[in-house]
């Protein structure tokens, strides 16, 4: 008999809505919830700036509302576990969001993503606000190069959304953004690996199934096949298989500076990645890849599937300013380059 994992929760039907109310009270009055939707937007939001709006399905917590605050997001449309916001909630967040210089939407590479926010871009754009939308495709797991617009967009969206969050900040254009932020997405490939499922709190089943001894090098966030499903093997053979397909794939070459991402997706530990970290730089080195900067924490999960995804994201000058700028949010914060 399957294991389904045990959750604490109320209504499991109002589980979104329950823990947007807690995050709202985690960020400490730096957000508000939109009056009867499942979106938050920052209390405070600067004059004349390009607004970004992020976004979609619930259950990949600190994803993608956690993510709201000082140069991040200024605002999250939420869906409900695993599937996109409605093309309502993005609509009226947008309109929330809009100071009249233009909004930059910024999502994972979903179908139902796609459809909901091209919905509400278009609402938008016959009443005469300037929407650009850039979808997040960094999973080189899912489509070849060639296909990279077919791409799933799995952790490499945290340091898209820092990019971004940095860009509107700091430059004064809808242009000079999604120029930027087109950049950070040109430039960012990752790869997951699963080894034990996580589970949707409203049915208690499980998202896939693997046997005891199997891993699965590739699998989306929500349970997509990987390219191979194999025996559990050592962290140093994982690490190696995910990191050569990454850096083959850009390709990274020697000379290039990097950040590196390790995202826990949601029940793999600290010790784990920090092992799988001390192999990757050992393989970076060797290609003469130097680490800009290191993140070895939860950013996108499962629920409670067990594995990690890797990142890197080739950095330019411009690049390294934005991603070492200072951000306040509940899901990430950074302090500044040192």
């Amino acid at each position: 008999m399957t294991k389904v994992p045990k959750k604490i929760l109320n209504d499991p039907r109002r589980a979104v809505t329950e823990m947007i109310d807690g995050l709202l009270a985690a960020s400490d009055g730096r957000t508000r919830r939109l009056p009867g939707l499942d979106a938050l937007v920052k209390t405070t939001l600067p004059a004349d700036r390009v607004a970004l709006l992020i976004g979609g399905g619930s259950g990949h917590e600190p994803l993608f509302h956690g993510f709201v605050g000082d140069n991040m997001g200024d605002g999250a449309a939420c869906g409900q576990v695993f599937a996109a916001p409605a093309p309502h909630v993005i609509y009226e967040t947008a309109k929330a969001l809009d100071r009249g210089r233009g909004i930059l939407f910024l999502y994972g590479n979903y179908a139902g993503d796609t459809m909901n926010f091209d919905i509400a871009a278009e609402m938008l754009q016959d009443e005469g606000i300037d929407v650009r939308t850039i979808r997040i495709s960094d999973d080189v797991a899912a489509a070849p190069p060639e296909r990279k617009h077919d791409r799933r967009g799995i952790a490499g969206d945290l340091l898209m959304i820092r990019v971004a969050g940095g860009a509107v900040a700091t430059l004064g254009t809808l242009d000079e953004v999604e120029r930027v932020v087109n950049k950070a997405g040109d430039w960012v490939r990752s790869m997951g690996v699963a080894v034990s499922a996580g589970s949707i709190p409203e049915t208690g089943k499980l998202t896939f199934e693997l046997a005891d001894d199997e891993i699965e090098v590739g699998m989306g966030a929500h349970g997509e096949a990987g390219f191979a499903r194999q025996k559990l093997a050592s962290a140093d053979v994982v690490a190696d298989q995910m990191i050569e397909k990454i850096l083959s794939d850009l390709p990274f070459v020697p000379g290039d500076e990097v950040a590196l991402l390790i995202n826990n997706l949601g029940a793999t530990t600290m010790m784990e990645m920090l092992v799988v970290n001390r192999r990757l730089r050992q393989r970076l080195d060797e290609a003469g890849i130097r680490v800009h900067r290191t993140d070895v924490g939860t950013w996108l999960t499962v629920q409670e599937m067990a594995g990690f995804s890797i990142t890197l994201m080739k950095l330019d000058d411009e690049l390294k300013g934005l991603l070492d700028m200072p951000c306040r949010s509940v899901g990430f914060s950074n302090m500044g380059a040192a």
